[in-house]
């Protein structure tokens, strides 16, 4: 009589239901089980299985081709486990229980974290770091060992023919295997494992190559990895070099001079301030806000840089609005792609934004009177673990990252590094394993970066500044987290470089763990980061100094951990560039949906919505390595000489935000597009324009309009946060209107 049967597994699983598609749990431990008694059939109807417990069994293998797609634990502990192959079709496990397994080796243990792309906790422990290491870096250099031998010894049969390649499969296969030495020999048997499948895979490629995909004709004849800026574009001088330059100063400073090479202790532990009563606010309800927004040139001295560039500026404009019939040449293919735009944006409403707190949290030595201290990024902590929501932004400038309640105005967190410059942050949830039988829970982490070329992270909940990591030897420009993959941290660098980082997760005593993966050399300065929502994995844009780049990042497979080619975006605004007009340094870059971007090129007095899908599909060209962007509409935006005012997305209610350097903050409702989208050539106003709020400071008098470095909007848009040069933090709350404009 058969052990598992329909009846039995409605009995074990939960919730109750009298559909085994329903079932989410089940509890088959204890019970003797062996292979056969595991019909393969009646356990693939359990499509929402998400725990599983087979503990106490006597199971020596998984059933083969078992495929359970929303199993995310497994418990095999205590059972006779000797083929942990089996398993490979759990791809989406997370969490497995292998402990009390005599037959279990180390070898085996790494199999499984190869196997299995997604598994995190492995016996109760965050295997995270381990697992990826070995999936990306040991299988990077067993790759090139691989490959070293088939140069060395073999070459494809001419002609190819299956029984050739079968025969010639057989012997580059048992070459590679004896060959290839690389790690501890404790794990020689998982080494030659790997290399088999190395192997295969490689001379698979070799015998049938693809045909020429998007994202791979990119690397054709791309010769242009080392690109040199030209005369007019902001660089640093080559005797500088001794020191930590180029940093986004948006006024004329000395360098910072480099920091140490050597890291700081890892696990240092300060303790984040709450907020004292030191801490300056001001509140824009108070009657005595300023009207209106004052002449710049009123409350700001020009420097000799904006006197020079004030000429440039209005011929910049006059040129702008005589080359937009030049621009339709490289849009043939625009109107296609206007349509995804109005379909995912149509359903929302404008919001009216009303100023509710100003607050002056990054001063130096807590001084009320630093006006002087810019702040550099913000950005709202996931929703996943907090009760407050998206109420909570993370702020950074001068010394400090400021944790911030929107509706309270009350700095929650604030973490303070004395000498340090933070430039960028950024918000991920990784795992918290709690030891024992406890399941792992998500927490959120905040990461934050600058002068010091030092990650510093932050678990703010815990009022912890967990540890930190050096990430350059250069200060850090930008920090950015996959989405899908929240332990994967890509930070941007003065060095010209961008490198992927595994973070990992943390245990109950904030041990962590961290792993480079790859390196991108971009011969330019990073300013933004941007992985597409659709293919986060694979591609990775970044707004540069020198133009717009695209990269491809898939880890594994026949990759490399260090890339240089990549295919760079241009724009029609490219076209009106002459020796003093300079549109390369794109200084904003945002997704609004999963195929329309958002950027913007310094000094160009636009921002340009394009369409990411029908850029990629162009062939780049084969001597530049580089396509044209399709370009679906160009916004109204401020002409202003003033770099790095960063521009941000909404995708849930369709906004674009973009502040200028006179303190006021453009926003656009992309519904508005609709009715202009067919209007080539023509820019599209902005739904509303913010002005700058003036706040009073008691006794100091007004502050007046400074530039908006970075702004941020929760997923909701109940708040929009913009921070300027000024050493202000303004929160605006949002009114949803009756009727869209």
């Amino acid at each position: 009589m058969e052990k598992i049967t329909e009846k039995l597994l409605l009995e074990k699983g939960s919730p109750k239901t009298n559909k085994l598609e329903q079932i989410e749990t089940l509890n088959l431990s204890k019970m003797a089980l062996k292979l056969e008694d595991l019909p393969v059939k009646l356990l693939s109807r359990l499509r929402s299985l998400e725990r599983w417990d087979l503990s106490g069994n006597r199971l020596q293998e998984f059933p083969k081709c078992l495929e359970l797609p929303a199993l995310r634990y497994l418990d095999l502990s205590d059972n006779q486990m000797e083929d942990v192959t089996t398993l490979k079709s759990l791809r989406a496990l997370e969490e497995l229980k292998m402990d009390d397994n005599l037959y279990i080796t180390v070898s085996d243990n790494y199999k499984l974290f190869v196997l299995l792309p997604n598994l995190r906790i492995y016996n109760s422990k965050d295997v995270t770091a381990t697992a990826n290491r070995l999936r990306y870096v040991y299988s990077d250099n067993l790759r090139t060992r691989m490959i070293a031998v088939w140069e060395r010894s073999f070459s494809l049969p001419d002609p190819v023919s299956a029984e050739k390649l079968s025969s010639l499969e057989e012997k580059f296969v048992s070459a590679a295997r004896k060959q290839v030495k690389f790690g501890p020999s404790s794990v020689a048997d998982f080494t030659k494992w790997r290399v088999e499948i190395l192997a295969k895979e490689y001379l698979r490629s070799l015998a049938e190559p693809k045909e020429d995909s998007d994202d791979e004709a990119q690397t054709e004849n791309n010769d242009d990895t080392d690109v040199s800026a030209p005369p007019k574009r902001k660089q640093v001088d080559a005797a500088a070099d001794a020191f930590i330059s180029l940093t986004p100063r948006k006024k004329l400073r000395a360098d910072l001079p480099e920091s140490p090479a050597e890291s700081s202790p890892r696990k240092s532990s300060p303790r984040l301030k709450p907020l004292t009563g030191t801490q300056s606010r001001m509140s824009p309800q108070k009657p005595n806000w300023g009207p209106s927004t004052p002449n710049k040139a009123e409350t700001r001295a020009e420097t000799p840089r904006r006197r020079a560039k004030a000429k440039e500026v209005k011929e910049a404009e006059q040129k702008v609005n005589l080359s937009r019939e030049e621009a339709k040449a490289a849009q043939p293919h625009r109107n296609v792609h206007v349509l995804p735009i109005i379909k995912a944006c149509n359903k929302t409403k404008p919001v009216s934004l009303k100023p509710l707190h100003a607050l002056q949290c990054h001063s130096k030595q807590d001084s009320p009177d630093d006006v002087s201290t810019q702040l550099w990024a913000c950005a709202f902590q996931p929703q996943s673990e907090s009760s407050a929501g998206s109420r909570l932004v993370a702020t950074c400038g001068g010394d400090s990252v400021c944790v911030i309640d929107c509706e309270t105005g009350k700095v929650m967190k604030k973490y303070k590094v004395p000498g340090e410059e933070f430039f960028s942050l950024a918000w991920t949830t990784v795992l918290m394993s709690r030891g024992g039988s406890a399941p792992s829970q998500p927490c959120s982490v905040l990461a934050a970066g600058g002068k010091r070329g030092l990650v510093k992270l932050i678990h703010p909940r815990n009022n912890m500044a967990y540890g930190e990591f050096r990430a350059s030897r250069k200060s850090l420009s930008v920090l950015r987290f996959s989405h899908r993959q929240g332990n994967f941290l890509f930070t941007g660098s003065y060095d010209n470089k961008i490198i992927m980082w595994d973070i990992g997760g943390v245990d109950k005593h904030f041990n962590f763990k961290v792993v480079q993966l790859l390196t991108l050399e971009v011969g330019t300065t990073p300013l933004h980061i941007c992985l597409p929502p659709s293919s986060p994995d694979t591609h990775l844009l970044t707004a540069c100094e020198d133009g717009l780049l695209c990269y491809n990042t898939q880890l594994g497979a026949n990759s490399t951990t260090k890339r240089s080619n990549k295919m760079e975006i241009t724009f029609p605004v490219y076209k009106m560039e002459d020796k003093q007009h300079n549109y390369h340094t794109i200084d904003g870059l945002s997704f609004l949906t999963d195929d329309v971007v958002a950027s913007k090129s310094h000094t160009h007095g636009s921002i340009y919505l394009w369409s990411w899908s029908g850029t990629r599909s162009q062939r780049p060209d084969k001597r530049s390595g580089s396509v044209c962007a399709v370009v679906l509409a160009e916004l109204q935006w401020a002409v202003t000489d003033v770099p790095y005012l960063s521009l941000n997305t909404c995708p849930g209610r369709a906004y674009i935000v973009c502040g200028d350097d006179k303190g006021r903050i453009w926003t656009y409702h992309v519904t508005n597009l609709q009715k202009n989208s067919g209007q080539i050539g023509k820019t599209i106003p902005p739904t509303e324009v913010l002005e700058w709020p003036t706040p009073v400071r008691k006794g100091l008098g007004r502050i007046e309009g400074p530039s908006i470095n970075s702004v941020a909007m929760d997923p909701e848009l109940h708040y929009l946060v913009a921070l300027t040069d000024k050493n202000l933090a303004v929160i605006w709350k949002s009114e949803v209107l009756s009727r869209g404009t």
